[in-house]
């Protein structure tokens, strides 16, 4: 019985506190401030748009295509935004009802007076009904602040003031300058040591260097690397090949090298243009493949082999035509 009565004595209570919330909002277009204050300035963010309320949940919004400027001297800033105020179960296997706001945010940065567009929407149903809703047009009033011309005075743009500069302010620069050109002179002491140390090791091999490729390379005829999920270890085998063939025949460092480093190298070697160019074409499918999981085509593998062989016999050619021409 007590329980009863102070539910009574509350009911009261909590309908005061639901009502003194937030005012559902009506049908109907609105022009609402986003800076709260008695007048609208330049610059000023404003919210345009309409308030349905009971509306069908299945019905699909068509809404105005406004970008950019929708008046002379008012732009948008953001473009249509819809949001749901409120949402009620249907009845009677109904369609559920809501209540949705959409609006756009405006901005102005002239003074005067603008008539902003009527807005008009559309509302489809799934049973192909079409209700308009059709909004008359507002005004939209932009002031300045006023300037007092008696007492205001125009003064010139000034500089900036310019400090003269300290040791302690240059310091980490120089210390900066200092640390990178050292580690530019570490890392070419390290080029040329690993250069000379290939070298070295070159010199020591008991077999050529295009003997020792072109084994290699006949070790991949006939095995199954075209298949789509070995050809990433075909064509990284055939680049490694070239890779070392050419740091041992020419003493470039082309296993640390880009394919386009590799293909300027040998150009400045002045390296036969044909060979350059299908030496080019090889490493540009197996960077396709290695590094954008690309398929190549059975063609392109089967001529992957004999155009690696092609290259390498034809330097070595050219190698032997010159030590004969010097000799």
């Amino acid at each position: 019985m007590r329980r009863f009565i102070l539910t009574i004595a509350l009911l009261p209570l909590l309908l005061l506190l639901s009502c003194s919330g937030k005012e559902e909002r009506r049908s109907g277009i609105f022009l609402d401030q986003l800076q709260p204050r008695d007048s609208v300035l330049i610059g000023d963010q404003l919210s345009y748009g309409f308030a349905l309320n009971d509306i069908g949940a299945d019905a699909e919004l068509v809404l105005p295509s406004w970008e950019g400027e929708l008046v002379p001297g008012v732009e948008i800033v953001k473009p249509w935004r819809v949001d749901t105020l409120g949402l009620r179960k249907g009845r009677k296997g109904k369609p559920a009802r809501l209540d949705l706001e959409a609006s756009v945010v405006l901005t102005s940065f002239e003074e005067g007076l603008y008539e902003l567009p009527p807005v008009s929407a559309r509302l489809r149903y799934p049973d192909g009904v079409v209700d308009s809703r059709d909004f008359e047009s507002l005004f939209l009033d932009v002031k300045t602040m006023p300037v007092d011309t008696a007492s205001f005075v125009v003064h010139e743009i000034k500089g900036q003031i310019r400090y003269p500069l300290t040791f302690r302010e240059l310091l980490p620069w120089l210390a900066g300058a200092l640390a990178f050109s050292a580690l530019v002179a570490g890392l070419i002491v390290l080029l040329v040591y690993m250069v000379r140390r290939r070298r070295g090791k070159g010199g020591e091999s008991s077999e050529p260097a295009h003997i020792v490729a072109l084994r290699k390379l006949d070790a991949l005829r006939g095995q199954e690397h075209w298949a789509p999920e070995r050809q990433k270890q075909f064509w990284s085998s055939v680049t490694d090949i070239l890779r070392e063939y050419i740091a041992s025949r020419y003493g470039v460092p082309a296993p640390e090298m880009t394919s386009r480093e590799i293909m300027e190298a040998l150009c400045s070697l002045n390296v036969e243009e044909s060979l350059r160019e299908g030496l080019d074409r090889l490493f540009g499918t197996a960077d396709y493949v290695k590094f954008a999981k690309h398929t190549a085509p059975s063609e392109d593998n089967a001529s992957a082999v004999p155009m690696a062989v092609r290259f390498v016999t034809e330097t070595y050619r050219e190698e032997i035509e010159q030590e004969k021409k010097e000799a």
